[in-house]
């Protein structure tokens, strides 16, 4: 009995099993006929309503989106400098859908842009009372803003002429990213203000906005608008600015830019429009005389093209072509000369980007500056410019900085001279709170030989220390300090140093 209830038991279940496996194959032949694409979902439909969690991508399949592991991160170290911009990598669209890249899908496959992750992928070490400000969160959009105050000192010397100060300095930072599955904007801004409290010397206010607002195309385009305004006074030792001033002349400076970047395959292109508009306010002699700039006010504009070509992901050679032409609103400055001007160059050289690890390029050129009174001679010169991001280890940023800009002149007879600079930023994190940041770099100002003019080179250094006293508070020190020497005239020695407390959310 219990042998023949066994048997009995055993076929229903087979009965039942084979009952239900029908069932399901239906379901199933009526769904297989129903492809399921990432353009098929509508727009308010996340794929996590229709499928399950995703496994790991086949290595064999090229439109296959990479697990978050394997995701691209943010450069090992985003700092710029105000004459280089970052690199753009360009998309690479699948052709399937053209509002979304296979290259950067995540769980939601309308989302083009990625979340921050880890260098590794590894989940980050948790610190409950030292943590990163999170910013404040303002419908799409995150505002990360830091606000600085600090007491420094500077000791000033050209010469035998010396001026020392102890000052008050603010610093405001600010940034504002939005957070949308594609396109992007990010906005920042950057303000100094000083109030000398003892001795004398010149105060030195600053302000930076910038705004890039990345739209991301179909046929792999990417195209970015951007617009700035800054703010500054010059400084003594710049060769333009006004000898025995007591208050150097206030420059207020508007940029627009345009730039398209397209992946054809194994050439890239690019090409960019950028407008600057120059405004410089009145010079005040040591007498209280001022001194009328105006007729330095220019609006200069530029284009240029860069074709680049793919040896490996990893390396593009790219050769580059730029224009130039900058008008004055005086057709005439103050000494007779007509300082309109254009330019021409061009350069060649290699991007290379291994990660998030080592990225930069490096290219060699020349450049050539004509004006438009013929008693102002041209200006011809090599270019080198560059950029360099490298991170040896967790903690251990390093970024350096090549460029050379045309800067004309506003002595009589002179036309200008060409500026190479070279910046360089290591940052270390010693522990979790005090990270530790040195900085270095040089400024030759080159004449043309057949002028006036004697060469003149700047260098700079500068060290600091930041600790974290917790998410929202930090204790600041630095000591900083500039020589320029000149061929013929006085050098002009420059130390600084200062401790500040900044507060951040």
């Amino acid at each position: 009995m219990g042998i023949g209830k066994d048997k009995a038991g055993h076929g229903a279940l087979r009965l039942t099993a084979w009952a239900s496996s029908a069932l399901l194959g239906w379901g199933i032949a009526f769904a297989l006929p129903l492809p399921i694409h990432a353009q098929s979902l509508p727009p308010d439909q996340n794929l996590d309503d229709t499928l399950p969690a995703p496994t790991s991508a086949s290595s064999t399949d090229p439109s296959a989106a990479p697990t978050p592991d394997s995701q691209a991160t943010a450069p090992a170290n985003q700092t710029t400098t105000s004459s280089d911009a970052p690199l753009n990598a360009p998309l690479r669209l699948t052709g399937i859908d053209p509002t979304t890249t296979g290259s950067t899908l995540d769980n939601d496959l309308r989302r083009v842009n990625q979340r921050e992750s880890a260098v590794d992928g590894l989940k980050a070490r948790q610190y409950p009372d030292r943590a990163d400000a999170q910013g404040i969160p303002l419908g799409t959009f995150t505002l990360r803003p830091s606000i600085n105050q600090s007491v420094n000192i500077e000791r000033d010397r050209t010469g035998d002429v010396k001026n020392n100060r102890t000052f008050l300095q603010t610093d405001l930072r600010s940034t504002l990213t939005s957070d949308w599955d594609r396109h992007a904007l990010t906005i920042t801004g950057e303000g100094v203000w000083q109030r000398n409290v003892g001795g004398t010397g010149e105060e030195k206010p600053t302000v930076n906005l910038n705004a890039d607002l990345r739209l991301d195309l179909p046929a792999d385009t990417t195209a970015h608008v951007t617009a700035g305004y800054q703010f500054y006074r010059e400084d003594t030792s710049d060769p333009n600015a006004i000898a025995g001033a007591s208050k150097q002349s206030a420059v207020n400076q508007y940029t627009a830019g345009l730039s398209l970047e397209r992946d054809f395959g194994l050439l890239r292109g690019t090409t960019a429009v950028a407008l600057t508009r120059s405004v410089y306010s009145n010079a005040v002699l040591s007498d209280g005389t001022t001194v009328t700039l105006s007729d330095r006010n220019q609006t200069a504009g530029s284009w240029r093209g860069r074709i680049g070509y793919e040896l490996s992901p990893a390396i593009i050679p790219f050769v580059e072509v730029d224009l130039g032409r900058a008008v004055y609103d005086q057709t005439r400055d103050s000494n007779g000369y007509a300082r309109s001007n254009q330019s021409y160059g061009g350069k060649g050289g290699v991007e290379v980007d291994l990660g998030e690890k080592f990225k930069g390029e490096l290219g060699f050129g020349y450049q050539h500056t004509e004006f438009d009174d013929s008693r102002l001679s041209s200006v011809d010169s090599p270019t080198i410019d560059g950029s360099l991001a490298w991170s040896p280890q967790r903690g251990t940023d390093i970024s350096v900085g090549l460029s050379t800009t045309v800067q004309p002149s506003t002595t009589a007879g002179l036309s200008g001279y060409t500026a190479y600079q070279l910046t360089s930023t290591v940052a270390h994190q010693l522990r979790d709170d005090l990270t530790a940041k040195l900085t270095g770099g040089t400024i030759w100002r080159d004449y043309p030989s057949n002028g006036s003019a004697a060469d003149e080179t700047e260098y700079d250094a500068a060290f600091g220390l930041t600790w974290g006293i917790n998410r929202y508070l930090d204790l600041t020190g630095n000591v900083g300090y500039q020589l320029t020497t000149r061929d013929v005239g006085d050098s002009t020695r420059q130390l600084q140093a200062g401790i500040g407390l900044t507060a951040k959310r």
